[in-house]
């Protein structure tokens, strides 16, 4: 890891989860062209995405990332990047307001269009072809076709990349997230919620905080945070050839940014210290992320802090727990002592849906939302009991009525997945599911806020 790192290294160490495209040709045109595009995002605004990681790494601030499991060409459109976005404000306000910090809203969106997979094949019928690695790779179709890796399709997704942030800015900072049209969405569902009685006690208090700030003369025409959001993407670095191809020098610092995102993150199955990915993004300025398993273990994950972050830059770097329900209360603890013993600053955040994916009596992969819930609050006790801070959540979810994930308050059961089951790979949380989590955590953050009053809790 010692040795000098430029944008190609990853190129001579051990590679997963990538394809092998039929004609190398073809991919290296491809990245030509890329490399030539205007970059997506910009080395400021990745900075200043990593300074407000800094805040939730001291306990300042807490991280809110959700977004489509993986995005595809056949589900974008502006209503579905609106309803998305919709929802994460709605969570933003609840957590807000619940926890007493700022939340760092972050997008699994504009990028997420690679999956790993825990096979490079799948059999039907005795039919053997790759294995479906998201939109940006090949097609979900089981044909031979469809299953080909076309690197033609890294430009469709820096396209539809580029036309998602295009327009999540304008509603950013067009007045879409302006916090009274927020609360009056999130009054809305309370309303409609066979929960709601139960949120309606917190829905009116901020309703009342936002009352008393407007006649303090804090409203949407005097104060510019009170109608616009900074809201930032981010995207599993897994398909190299289409990162390194939109990775720029910033001309202000001379330092290398991936601008295909503000943050991307290492997955769970690609974290290997010799591997590629880690040796790609050990080398850009981005913030960072790494997923944590159950296999994850104390002294490695030092030396891949190490790696990815060796100038212990507090926002540097986002640890990504995804243990399941049933193990983290067995394997997290040791992984947060070793890392607050050894004095590194990391950014936790809890990924309650991978360790928690069940395949339904229908046949559906779907995600119980009790299990999410529950990991969750292992996830907040774990650091509770450790004092440390725990940072963050991260959900796969959408703003669309989808019927994937069992449970909730609106009763979605196994015979009902198939009514609305869209996803093009795991089960995502909808907009009820996603606004209800949010109104269950905000308990747990006011009942620790009032236990531990000047101790910053684990949060959203």
């Amino acid at each position: 890891m010692a040795l000098k790192w430029t944008p190609e290294s990853w190129r001579s160490r051990p590679l997963r989860q990538v394809p092998q495209y039929p004609d190398p040709a073809a991919l290296a045109s491809v990245e030509e062209k890329l490399r030539s595009f205007p970059p997506l995002v910009f080395a400021g605004e990745a900075r200043a995405l990593k300074a407000s990681l800094a805040r939730v790494a001291e306990g300042k601030a807490v991280l809110l990332q959700g977004g489509d499991c993986a995005e595809s060409f056949a589900e974008f459109s502006a209503n579905n990047i609106r309803d998305t976005f919709k929802v994460l404000l709605q969570m933003t306000v609840v957590l807000m307001y619940a926890g007493g910090l700022p939340v760092v809203k972050v997008g699994r969106m504009a990028g997420q269009f690679a999956k790993p997979r825990s096979a490079d094949t799948e059999t039907i019928d005795g039919v053997t072809l790759d294995s479906y690695r998201g939109d940006i790779i090949n097609g979900i179709e089981f044909t031979p076709e469809a299953r080909r890796p076309d690197p033609q399709r890294m430009m469709q997704v820096y396209s539809q990349a580029a036309a998602t942030l295009n327009l999540l800015r304008a509603f950013a900072h067009g007045g879409y997230a302006d916090l009274h049209r927020v609360h009056g969405w999130t009054l809305g569902f309370v309303e409609r919620s066979p929960a709601g009685e139960r949120f309606r006690e917190l829905a009116d208090r901020i309703a009342e905080a936002l009352t008393f700030m407007e006649a303090c003369g804090l409203d949407s025409s005097a104060v510019p945070q009170m109608r616009e959001a900074e809201f930032y993407t981010s995207h599993e670095a897994l398909l190299l050839p289409y990162d390194q191809a939109l990775t720029r020098i910033d001309s202000t610092t001379g330092d290398w940014y991936c601008c295909s995102a503000h943050m991307v993150w290492i997955g769970d199955r690609t974290r290997q210290l010799d591997g590629a990915h880690v040796e790609f993004c050990r080398g850009i300025k981005n913030p960072i992320g790494m997923k944590c398993g159950p296999t994850s273990d104390p002294d490695e994950l030092i030396r891949l802090i190490d790696v990815l972050n060796p100038q212990n830059e507090p926002g540097r770097l986002t640890l990504i727990a995804r243990m399941g329900v049933d193990k983290v209360e067995a394997k997290l603890p040791a992984l947060v002592r070793r890392v607050a013993r050894e004095g590194r600053h990391v950014v936790w955040s809890c990924d309650p849906m991978h360790g928690n994916t069940v395949k339904s009596g229908t046949g559906y992969k779907t995600r119980p939302f009790d299990r999410i819930l529950s990991e969750v609050r292992s996830f907040m006790a774990v650091h509770r009991a450790e004092g440390t801070h725990g940072g963050g959540v991260h959900f796969e979810m959408t703003g669309q009525n989808v019927t994937e994930c069992i449970g909730g308050a609106q009763e979605i059961g196994e015979h009902s997945l198939g009514d609305r089951y869209h996803t093009h790979c795991d089960p995502r949380l909808n907009g009820s599911q996603s606004l209800e989590l949010a109104f269950l955590i905000a308990e747990e953050l006011k009942a620790a806020r009032g236990a531990e009053p000047r101790r910053a809790v684990a949060a959203s």
